[in-house]
């Protein structure tokens, strides 16, 4: 297994550049692919909305970096969707809690594509006319997420298990939060976010790097060195509140058990959070067979786990016919994991599995450069994920048990068929 993760980790080994702007350039070349799969990020999401830029103190309503991130597709040359399009290239962006990704898959026209992506982000452009129209798309945006029942567990369980840190706040806000949205909160986001030093251009695949820092160069991307801070809420240890209940047009039942941890520690703290899910009611446990031969729960029944600043929890989610049996369940396998400790071959499954995993995202070129993005983002290098894995052992995952997943820091939502 050590030679197998030595050799995953020089194949993550990527091209790499910091330019005189400070934005970092990763590239991997995948020769012989015949895609290009390109993604440019900055550290501004959902939960970013207090922060102090050059002095000036700024509070955003819900939901703009989400709108932001609709905005930078328009300028005054237009629809920067028509630009890809004539390309022949794929263009799509997406706002998480923690960060806003622009991206395109092509086969041809690389650098036109890249001379776009490049524009489109670093010169925004905004008016009271085209804010005011892109509030009603959103707002119809909004609602769609009001119906998906996974969606709405989710935000549940995040409004139980937290007090007051901004992930209680839908990614894409209300429609009332958003229609506070001016084009001064988004050029201020603009200025502590969108600057060169806070971003990352990920590209893999049949690229080179000369031809991403000409793209760069072309660009002439500015230096806007800021002074930002982001102001945190205070959040106790403990939970909001431990359950909440409501009715959607459902077929069936849903459930949602959240825990609630203290905020991350590290590359391998969250490998091992990661596996914790899957050694409790992942496909192989034997907790996830029970309920699945007893029709208990949908083959869609997993467990995540989630950290960001401030912030680390864990969620497990899926339909069940009788959520109360199956949360206790749940917490019934906890406790003898705990107390028990994880068994030796499950746990190596488990680790395999993963491992797997990112051997398999090296293959596509949309991954390679999700990962690369990813491990900037978050603030790590890429390959440091795999070293972390290959590091984990067994203890590790029964010491992290004797003070994780705890009762008394759950929260259990369901979600009732109206």
């Amino acid at each position: 297994m050590a030679e197998n993760f030595d050799a995953v980790r020089r194949a993550v080994g990527c091209q790499s550049a910091v330019l005189e702007s400070g934005l970092t350039v990763l590239v991997r070349p995948m020769p012989g692919y015949s895609s290009t799969y390109a993604i440019y990020g900055t550290r501004f999401g959902s939960i970013d909305l207090d922060f102090e830029v050059d002095g000036k103190i700024v509070h955003l309503p819900a939901g703009t970096a989400h709108f932001l991130e609709h905005k930078m597709f328009e300028s005054e040359e237009g629809d920067a969707f028509a630009r890809f399009a004539k390309t022949g290239a794929s263009a799509n962006a997406y706002t998480s809690f923690d960060k806003t990704c622009y991206l395109f898959s092509a086969t041809d026209k690389v650098d036109e594509n890249l001379d776009i992506l490049l524009s489109m982000v670093n010169e925004p452009y905004f008016t009271e006319a085209t804010i005011a129209k892109e509030q009603g798309i959103i707002g119809q945006e909004i609602k769609m997420y009001d119906d998906s029942p996974d969606w709405r567990v989710m935000t549940a369980i995040f409004g139980c298990l937290y007090h007051n840190h901004p992930i209680r706040h839908d990614i894409a806000g209300t429609v009332k939060s958003i229609a506070s949205i001016t084009p001064d909160m988004l050029y201020d986001s603009c200025r502590a976010f969108y600057n060169p030093g806070n971003m990352v251009l990920a590209v893999a695949g049949n690229v080179t790097m000369e031809q991403v820092l000409a793209a760069c160069g072309r660009a002439k991307l500015p230096a806007r060195p800021q002074s930002v801070r982001r102001i945190e809420a205070a959040e106790p240890a403990a939970i909001a509140r431990p359950e909440a209940r409501f009715s959607m047009q459902v077929a069936k039942p849903c459930l949602g058990v959240g825990f609630k941890e203290a905020p991350a520690r590290g590359v391998k703290f969250e490998v091992v959070c990661d596996m914790l899910t899957e050694v409790i009611c992942g496909g192989m446990t034997p907790l996830y067979r029970t309920l699945y031969d007893q029709n208990l729960v949908n083959p869609g029944f997993d467990g995540e786990f989630l950290a960001l600043d401030g912030l680390c929890c864990f969620m497990f989610t899926g339909e069940t016919g009788q959520p109360e049996k199956v949360r206790d369940m749940l917490l019934a396998e906890i406790e003898r994991l705990r107390a028990e400790g994880v068994d030796g071959e499950l746990f190596t499954l488990c680790k395999n599995q993963l491992y797997g995993e990112m051997v398999q995202d090296l293959e596509s070129t949309e991954s390679a450069a999700s990962l690369l993005a990813g491990s900037f983002l978050r603030g790590c290098r890429p390959g440091e994920e795999l070293e972390a894995l290959a590091s984990v052992t067994k203890q590790d995952l029964d010491d992290a048990l004797q003070t994780m997943l705890c009762p008394e820091r759950s929260a259990t939502v369901v979600v009732d068929p109206a």
